[in-house]
C-alpha cells in the first residue's frame, strides 16, 4: 500500500518538477556590458557612428521628450529608450547598424546638433537630460528575465493599447491600461483636418463620387479604427493615417457639403507607454519606477552592472 501511495506521489510531482526546469531554461537572462557601445545609422549623413550608449540615450532623450516635462517622466523616457536600444542590439548582432537616428526607431541628436538647436538654453536643458540618464545609468527593463520591446508614444486616447491589436503581436507586458491624464494636459489630444473631397479622393486614390459613405468595420477595444470601407473600398486605418496626414487611428470622418473633416484623438500608435501620460503621473506624485510599472505591466527594472 504505502508502494502504491509514493509511486502515486511521484508520478503527481514528477510533471511539475519537468516543467520548472524547462521554464527555467526558458528564463534565462541578456546580460550587456557596461561599456556598451550602440551603431547608429545617421540617416541625413548616411554613415554610421559608433556611440557609448549612456551618450545615446541622452541624444535620443533630447529628441523624443520636452526638457520641460517633470523629472520622473523624463526618468521614465530615459530607461524606455535605453531599453528600446538594448533589445534591437540583441537582435542586430549580424547587421551593420543596431538603429537609425529617425523616428522609425528612435530620434537622436548629437551634442553639437543639440548645441545648434538649443543655442543660449543649451546649458540649462543639457544638465536636465544629463541628470535623468545619470539618475537611471543602466537601467532597463526586463519581463521574465528577457529584455522587453518598450513602445512609448506621445499621446493615448484615453486608453493605451492591447500590442497585438496594433502590431499583431501579443505582448503579456503591453496591455491596455487607463491613460486619461493626457486630456488636460497634452496640447495634441485632440486635432481636426478638413479637405476638399476632390483633395481627400486624391489622397486616398478613390474615384470621384457623389454617394459619399463611409463604414468603419473594425476596431480595437479601445475604439481606435482597425479597418474602414471608403465607398465600398477597404482600407487599413494604418493606410489612412498615412495618406491623410493623421496623428491617431482614431478617428471619425464627416462630411459638410464639399468638404470632409476628420478628427482625431490621441498621437502616435497607443502601444506602450504615453509620454504625456507619464507627464501626468509625475505631475501627481508617481516615481519613475511606478511610472514603468504601470505602463509596462509585471516587467523588473534590472541595471547593467
Amino acid at each position: 500500500m504505502k508502494k502504491v501511495i509514493l509511486i502515486t506521489i511521484i508520478l503527481i510531482i514528477l510533471p511539475f518538477v519537468i516543467v520548472q526546469i524547462f521554464n527555467q531554461v526558458e528564463e534565462k537572462e541578456t546580460h550587456f556590458e557596461k561599456n556598451q557601445i550602440v551603431r547608429v545609422k545617421r540617416e541625413k549623413k548616411n554613415v554610421i557612428e559608433k556611440i557609448p550608449l549612456e551618450n545615446y540615450v541622452m541624444g535620443v532623450l533630447s529628441g523624443e521628450m520636452p526638457t520641460t516635462f517633470p523629472m520622473e517622466a523624463l526618468k521614465a523616457q530615459a530607461v524606455a529608450a535605453r531599453t528600446y536600444v538594448l533589445r534591437k542590439i540583441e537582435y542586430a548582432k549580424n547587421q551593420e547598424y543596431d538603429v537609425v537616428d529617425t523616428v522609425t526607431n528612435q530620434v537622436y541628436y548629437s551634442n553639437g546638433e543639440l548645441k545648434e538647436r538649443w543655442k543660449t538654453e543649451y546649458n540649462e536643458k543639457i544638465n536636465l537630460i544629463q541628470k535623468a540618464v545619470l539618475e537611471t545609468k543602466g537601467e532597463y527593463l526586463t519581463y521574465q528575465g528577457q529584455i522587453v520591446n518598450a513602445f512609448f508614444f506621445s499621446t493615448s486616447t484615453g486608453y493605451t493599447e492591447n500590442c497585438e491589436e496594433v502590431f499583431q503581436e501579443n505582448l503579456p507586458y503591453l496591455r491596455s491600461v487607463k491613460s486619461d491624464w493626457e486630456k488636460d494636459i497634452s496640447p495634441v489630444f485632440e486635432d481636426s483636418k478638413t479637405f476638399t473631397i476632390q483633395e481627400f479622393y486624391e489622397k486616398l486614390n478613390l474615384d470621384s463620387n457623389s454617394n459619399f459613405s463611409i463604414q468603419v468595420t473594425k476596431t480595437t477595444s479601445t475604439g481606435r479604427v482597425k479597418e474602414i470601407q471608403i465607398n465600398g473600398k477597404l482600407f487599413l486605418a494604418s493606410d489612412v493615417t498615412k495618406a491623410l496626414g493623421l496623428r491617431s487611428s482614431f478617428f471619425e470622418i464627416t462630411k459638410n457639403d464639399n468638404q470632409i473633416i476628420v478628427h482625431t484623438k490621441g498621437f502616435g500608435h497607443g502601444v506602450g507607454m504615453s509620454q504625456y501620460g507619464a507627464y501626468g503621473m509625475a505631475k501627481n506624485g508617481s516615481n519613475y519606477q511606478e511610472i514603468l510599472k504601470y505602463y509596462y505591466q509585471g516587467v523588473d527594472i534590472k541595471k547593467i552592472e
